[in-house]
């Protein structure tokens, strides 16, 4: 099957002309004569999607999954991970069983990401402070064996933190420093330690000062970690957005924190326990505070791409930055014989197609 594009990026290049697929993998670029239109780049991976399309994970049944990746393919997304925030025990239970039980199909689930609940009661955000807990290893054991769980965001400072990085990082779940307080001695340590991201930088971690910068400060200048950053224009300025981009560059991954009101509009939405209230594209808790992001990944590659971020760079933001962090060559890539998750945007980088393993996953009218 050709795709009818006119390039495609390729290993962080431009190939002019056309791409074919067969078998579930992509055969060749470059393909002649080239298509009319199109630009076809590695399908997008969301590492941070809290929910989708009226769907909030945490609460979610397989069939809500499935519906939430249908609207996920329409924003350019091949693979994702639902992710927990901070909720009672119980709930964690539940929802990694869902996960676990969900059919493959669709843009592909690559585990949950649970952002806590070992988090600092000093930077919450839109956590439930009563049920922040302190690390516990034997609890992270019991929830992998209900459900995948590829990553963690915690905050390395509390007791035991520095541990648990290290035994999570052993046991092969990557670690984001995240809602912490740590000092840059500290976030020094954890990355040191195995931790390997910075949950969504400038948010909801202790602050970046000229004599205190923090965990900020640290991931933006170490090359060993990964940025991750909401670029909806709510979350960071443009000059502090444009600031993380130059600083991160290739190490830069954009994420979209999205909830359940993404893709619907304004109106009062759940975000695990708590109400969160949407308007003018923000998502605020009553007191004000930010509760994730209504921004898609294909907005946020646009939004990039306006910061001053080339095509190439801006894509290599959800492609290629991701699959790194997570290890997993199979993602991020559009060559002959990588798996056939391609997203096809057209000249004001929208969205237009989107295959998963070959297979039609979205395709605008």
């Amino acid at each position: 099957m050709r795709l009818g594009v006119a390039a495609a990026l390729a290993g962080g290049e431009l190939v002019a002309g056309d791409v074919l697929v067969a078998g579930g993998s992509v055969d060749a670029v470059g393909v002649r004569p080239a298509g009319r239109a199109g630009l076809a780049v590695p399908g997008f991976v969301d590492l941070q999607v809290n929910g989708f399309a009226g769907v909030d994970f945490l609460a979610a049944g397989p069939s809500d999954h499935l519906r939430a990746g249908e609207a996920l393919a329409a924003t350019g997304v091949t693979a994702y991970l639902p992710t927990f925030i901070t909720a009672p025990v119980p709930a964690y239970r539940d929802a990694l069983r869902a996960l676990a039980a969900t059919p493959e199909r669709g843009p592909r689930r690559l585990g949950a990401h649970l952002e806590g609940p070992f988090l600092s009661r000093a930077w919450p955000g839109a956590h439930p402070p009563e049920h922040l807990l302190e690390p516990d290893l034997a609890l992270v054991d019991e929830l992998r064996a209900l459900g995948p769980v590829a990553t963690m965001t915690l905050a390395p400072e509390l007791p035991g933190g520095l541990e648990l990085v290290e035994a999570l990082t052993a046991r092969g779940i990557v670690v984001h420093v995240g809602h912490t307080d740590a000092d840059a001695a500290t976030a020094h340590a954890a990355f040191d330690r195995g931790a390997r991201a910075l949950t969504h930088v400038h948010n909801a971690h202790r602050r970046f000062a000229a004599r205190d910068p923090g965990p900020a400060g640290v991931a933006l200048v170490r090359p060993d970690v990964t940025v991750t950053a909401i670029v909806d224009g709510v979350h960071l300025a443009p000059e502090t957005a444009a600031g993380v981009w130059l600083a991160a560059r290739e190490r830069l991954c954009l994420i979209s924190d999205a909830i359940a009101a993404a893709g619907r509009g304004d109106g009062t939405y759940r975000l695990g326990e708590a109400e969160v209230h949407v308007a003018g594209g923000a998502c605020r808790l009553a007191d004000g505070r930010l509760a994730g992001s209504v921004v898609t990944l294909d907005r946020a590659v646009r939004e990039l791409a306006a910061l001053g971020a080339t095509t190439a760079e801006a894509v290599h933001a959800v492609t290629a930055a991701p699959a790194r962090l997570l290890g997993r060559p199979d993602l991020g890539r559009l060559a002959p014989g990588a798996r056939a998750d391609v997203t096809v945007l057209d000249g004001d980088l929208r969205v237009v197609r989107t295959l998963v393993g070959g297979e039609e996953a979205f395709a605008s009218a």
